[in-house]
């Protein structure tokens, strides 16, 4: 039984294959075209997804798209109807992409894929529920969901059992956690849909001084409901997130690449803290009405790292888990994992404690690349290359690291990475200068050994995914200056040896020279561009920025044996 989820048209699409119960390959479509969050039909991601489990389209039982776009239209109607004039000019913009493609998904599927089977389309938020409770380690728990909006709903509390996702409580549009995040990140000068993680790691850098003006916005009650003052925003109608009177409260927003003042970081450290309470009086209710300890949680605000961190001490729950894609790329997972669990009723048989699901290449097809572009490389035996990947990191080189098959998800997992020494001071700096190119308040993140996690950080559980920020043990904190923020803590991956043994087994040698069993972990790619995918996108991100060694599959790269440009203009254009 072949089912394929789909997500797209609205944010990161991505399509994945769930096979027999078990995910077989998951991908976004930016990793093919190289425009991050890009949005259009995912059909690169969708023949990968195809090809990895060497299945033709006709061999697709179903098809399970994340959203229903009748009742997301019915959504806009409304709003428009109801703010008119001033709404007229975002509906005829957005109208056009309405009638070629949001309504048009199964013509799509036959025009581009030559599908002409079922195709269902799931709820947006219980896409969201499914893709964290179908594929979670629980038989029984409790789900929150949350984001900007899906249909019409933005926040949800449910449940799941066995094989059944059940909703039990909504809010509706226009009152939402993630418009209002994405409200304050638009004030704040950065992206929409895109920089909201900005907002989140500029917030221990102030303190909540404009919390009270908050709470006359969001009103938050006690079991977590919550409505906004919309008199603050224009996003139900206009091309702007908030309001003239929004700006006459804090201040005038700040212009992109301006200043980063202290009344902007009081105004993040403001947001974060009303965002957490609303969070954590919906969790606690939801535990009242569930009596379960164990949570899922899903939707764009689940990448709220640095609340999620807080869950099991805030909340009564003991055991959380939250999916590699929370957000929207997820959502075509929860959306297969419905027609199969909850439409066609078949019984769970699959855990995703892994995110290795996109394409990966073998040691002939790395080799082949660099030969074929006359690279300069090392091929190394595995331990060889281990230890002289962790001597490098010792004596604070950056390393790019690609293996494997490419992850799943907004984060870098040991398989796309960046490593770096976290014992240098000055390793923040670095990574900015040489690769990343990005604001300086922002943190880099560890990786740290499971068995030794709770030596060096807070932690009550594994997170594999990255997804909890977590206290850096006080001790600790100036032994790893590298990935400790502002407020002594770090948003840090455990690994597991049986989950990517190349990866695990460098930190133990890096251990061996450090005494640390930690390094810095960071996404492969450069500010504005999607995580790199290919031997040829990790060669570019090396040889256009300062990384220092490339160690792609067996061979091992220096940059100063390879400072000649080999990319021309022609085989740019055809990349």
């Amino acid at each position: 039984m072949n089912i394929l989820g789909v997500s797209c048209f609205y944010h990161d699409s991505s399509a994945a294959l769930l096979q027999d119960g078990k995910i077989v390959a998951a991908a976004q479509e930016e990793r093919w075209t190289r425009k991050k969050h890009d949005i259009s039909f995912p059909e690169n991601a969708i023949k990968y997804c195809l090809g990895q489990a060497g299945l033709a389209i006709d061999e697709i039982d179903a098809v399970g798209f994340y959203e229903k776009p009748l009742l997301k239209f019915e959504r806009l109607l409304s709003s428009h109807i109801e703010t008119f004039p001033k709404s007229y000019k975002v509906f005829v913009q957005a109208l056009p992409s309405w009638i070629t493609e949001k309504l048009r998904i199964p013509s799509i599927l036959r025009k581009k894929l030559r599908y002409s089977g079922k195709v269902f389309f799931v709820d947006h938020h219980t896409a969201h529920a499914a893709s964290a409770f179908h594929v979670s380690p629980f038989e029984e728990a409790a789900i929150f969901t949350a984001d900007g909006v899906g249909e019409w709903t933005t926040t949800t509390l449910g449940v799941g059992k066995g094989s059944e996702v059940t909703l039990l409580k909504e809010l509706h549009f226009p009152h939402s956690l993630g418009l209002l995040y994405s409200t304050v990140t638009a004030y704040l000068g950065f992206k929409v849909n895109n920089d909201e993680y900005k907002v989140m790691g500029l917030a221990p850098y102030g303190k909540p001084a404009y919390y009270d003006a908050f709470r006359k916005i969001i009103d938050v009650k006690e079991d977590g409901s919550y409505r906004l003052d919309m008199d603050y925003f224009t996003f139900h109608y206009g091309t702007r997130m908030l309001s003239r009177k929004f700006e006459e409260k804090f201040g005038p927003s700040r212009r992109k690449e301006g200043p980063v003042e202290e009344r902007h970081k009081d105004i993040a450290a403001s947001l974060q803290k009303v965002v957490e309470e609303a969070v954590f009086a919906a969790v606690n209710h939801l535990h009242e009405i569930t009596k379960t300890k164990n949570l899922c949680l899903a939707g764009g605000v689940a990448l709220n790292s640095v609340a999620n961190g807080k869950l099991t001490k805030m909340t009564p729950f003991r055991k959380v888990y939250i999916p590699p894609a929370p957000s929207d790329p997820g959502a075509a997972v929860g959306a297969a994992t419905v027609v199969y669990h909850m439409l066609l009723g078949k019984p769970r048989n699959f855990i995703m404690d892994r995110a290795d699901l996109g394409p990966g290449f073998g040691h002939e097809q790395v080799k082949q690349f660099l030969d074929g572009k006359n690279v300069v490389y090392k091929e190394l035996p595995e331990k060889e290359l281990l230890k002289t990947v962790a001597r490098l990191l010792w004596e604070n080189n950056v390393v790019g690291w690609f293996q494997g098959r490419m992850e799943f998800g907004e984060r870098a997992l040991g398989s796309r990475s960046i490593l770096a020494n976290p014992c240098n001071p000055e390793m923040k700096d670095i990574l900015n200068l040489k690769v990343k190119h990005r604001e300086q308040f922002r943190p880099f993140a560890p990786v740290v050994t499971a068995e030794d996690a709770k030596d060096y950080f807070d932690v009550d559980t594994e997170v594999p995914f990255m997804s909890f920020v977590y206290p850096v043990r006080e001790p600790k904190r100036k032994m790893l200056p590298a990935v400790t923020h502002v407020d002594g803590s770090g948003r840090l991956q455990t690994i597991r040896r049986e989950a990517n043994p190349r990866y695990y087994d460098v930190i133990r040698e890096f251990e061996k020279l450090s005494k640390v069993p930690i390094l810095v972990n960071t996404s492969f790619n450069i500010r504005g561009e999607p995580i790199v995918m290919t031997p040829e996108h990790a060669y570019r991100c090396f040889t256009g920025t300062g990384i220092d060694y490339l160690a792609m599959d067996n061979f091992l790269i220096k940059r100063e044996d390879n400072k000649k440009d080999l990319w021309d203009s022609e085989s740019l254009a055809r990349d």
